[in-house]
């Protein structure tokens, strides 16, 4: 009995004990406390409220009733998963998968292959403008994009067949041509986020201690010896990090992206659907809304599973790469 009330005061003073710690180090840096409230309430508003939504997932939403819909469980997952591979939510995420292991893929190679090669050139004033240049697309909104990318495939004035034509070729009308879409948009996107990507992986390079490198010039190693055996190897943590989060969202299409390039162009859809896309429509052209919120959690339920497993891969091969 003596040693059960002795276990309850020791609990019992280590909850007192972490309480006064908490506030004394709220105390102590409440001025980082403070900046970390916008993130806060950010989530709160945009990550933890719309969890509800899910409800959403399981009626048959009816506008008129609302939140009093219709309970009707899984049919809204089964409509969506109709028809094995031939199905509709099969389509959306292999689109959705294929496309972000293009833009990740291609986007870390170009990104580390831009920042290696900027802090391999010795004339800073070509570095500094090639930098500004590359950077400038990643500010520019994507309905100005979209804009650009029309003008440039559009079949009756675009940039494109307007050279078709003036060298004696005739127009292609990419707008009826799925096929060469998939190649389009990566290419964008890539385009679009060249600068920012290799800023982050330029910043990590420099981080690099240049007595290493300058160790490896006084042993004879070459540039590209340099590059293989030092810069590659160092980066490997920002590169596993950076990768372990955009697997995050490798559900996650880039709705912007999509939207204003390719809209409702029904003659695309196959080539260009993904989930993103594909709820917005329900909810705002087929007004289904327990259909959008099914694939929505399809997305976010499939996201965490895929992070959490690739998460633990790399815990098994490095645990200091890990994220958790």
């Amino acid at each position: 009995m003596s040693e059960a009330i002795i276990t309850v005061q020791t609990k019992e003073n280590t909850k007192k004990k972490t309480k006064k710690k908490l506030f004394s180090d709220f105390r102590e840096h409440k001025t980082y406390y403070f900046m970390l409230t916008p993130m806060i309430v950010f989530f709160i508003l945009f990550a933890y409220l719309p969890m509800f939504g899910v409800y959403y997932a399981f009626v048959d939403y009816d506008f008129s009733k609302g939140i009093a819909s219709k309970f009707v469980w899984f049919k809204n997952f089964e409509f969506l998963f109709q028809g094995g591979f031939d199905s509709i939510i099969w389509k959306l995420t292999k689109n959705t998968i294929l496309y972000n292991i293009a833009f990740i893929g291609l986007n870390t190679f170009f990104q580390m292959s831009v920042a290696i090669l900027l802090r391999e050139l010795t004339y800073k004033k070509f570095v500094k403008t090639s930098q500004t240049l590359m950077f400038m697309p990643y500010f520019v909104s994507m309905v100005i994009i979209s804009s650009i990318v029309y003008n440039l495939f559009n079949y009756d004035f675009g940039v494109i067949n307007s050279a078709f034509t003036a060298m004696g070729f005739e127009k292609f009308d990419f707008y009826a041509t799925p096929a060469v879409w998939p190649f389009i948009i990566v290419a964008v996107e890539i385009w679009k986020g060249l600068g920012y990507g290799s800023v982050i992986y330029l910043a990590s390079i420099m981080g690099i201690d240049e007595s290493i490198y300058e160790a490896a010039y006084v042993d004879g190693a070459s540039k590209w010896q340099r590059i293989i055996h030092i810069t590659l190897p160092l980066l490997k943590p920002t590169v596993i990090v950076l990768l372990l989060f955009s697997l995050g969202g490798i559900m996650r299409g880039q709705f912007d992206l999509f939207w204003n390039i390719i809209g409702q162009n029904g003659f695309l859809l196959n080539a260009t659907d993904i989930i993103d896309t594909y709820v917005y429509r329900s909810l705002t052209v087929n007004f289904s809304m327990g259909l959008g919120s099914a694939a929505g959690l399809f997305q976010s339920v499939f996201g965490l599973i895929v992070i959490l497993t690739v998460n633990y891969i790399v815990k098994k091969a490095d645990k200091e790469n890990a994220l958790f």
